[in-house]
């Protein structure tokens, strides 16, 4: 069986990046940061070992909102694609609606659900975290 590969990119599609494999988790963030970052009450994220992330297409802008943590972005479009952290060596984080077929990964936990708006409802099906999951 072939190893999967999924594509996805920026809204303009100057930025295009690959991902090799399963995800090592998938996660649908309510933490005020995703919120702000994107302008969006929620992010679902895809996560992959740093090798199995390539960018094909353009360059990822960085922003670093804090020491050692690293949004990646169309610098044209403003899409958010990626996030590192430092203190998560080896992992890198993709913004599974930027894959073109966002629906390869959905979120398998609900994380920073302390951080959840009002309006917004979880799913009861995924587990529940009020913080991050790690741990």
């Amino acid at each position: 069986m072939a190893e999967l590969i999924a594509e996805g990119g920026c809204h303009c599609g100057a930025v295009r990046y690959r991902v090799t494999g399963a995800p090592s988790a998938t996660s649908h963030c309510h933490c005020g940061d995703c919120r702000r970052i994107t302008g969006a009450p929620t992010l679902a994220w895809a996560i992959f070992p740093e090798d199995k992330v390539e960018i094909v297409a353009g360059k990822t802008a960085i922003y670093e909102s804090s020491p050692g943590v690293e949004w990646g972005f169309c610098a044209h479009c403003g899409t958010t694609l990626t996030y590192r952290r430092a203190n998560r060596p080896g992992l890198f984080d993709v913004t599974t609606a930027t894959l073109d077929d966002p629906e390869l990964f959905p979120p398998g936990k609900e994380i920073w659900t302390g951080e959840r708006l009002s309006w917004i409802r979880s799913n009861p099906a995924l587990p529940q975290h009020v913080r991050t999951s790690a741990g």
